[in-house]
């Protein structure tokens, strides 16, 4: 199972579009997705890790993937390649 965390922000439309996104690749792909709020503490933490340049940051498997838009493509060719 991939692990993917999306760090989002308050009223962040690509952190929405993010969440949709990965939601529709939860049902071809097994992923566990969990949101964290970039304010929380754990948010800060990984922001403060990651140093992403926009929300949202995606981290699979703990590594950042991407921040801003989710490159869909770009995604789903890593989970066709783990699967």
């Amino acid at each position: 199972m991939t692990e993917i965390v999306v760090v989002t922000s308050p009223a962040c439309h690509l952190c929405e579009d993010a969440l949709e996104a990965l939601a529709e690749l939860s049902e071809e792909f097994p992923l566990s997705v969990r949101e964290v709020d970039m304010a929380s503490p754990e948010g800060r933490q990984l922001v403060e890790r990651h140093r992403p340049s926009m929300p949202p940051a995606v981290l699979v498997d703990g590594v950042l993937f991407s921040s801003g838009r989710l490159p869909r493509k770009k995604l789903r060719r890593y989970l066709e390649r783990a699967a």
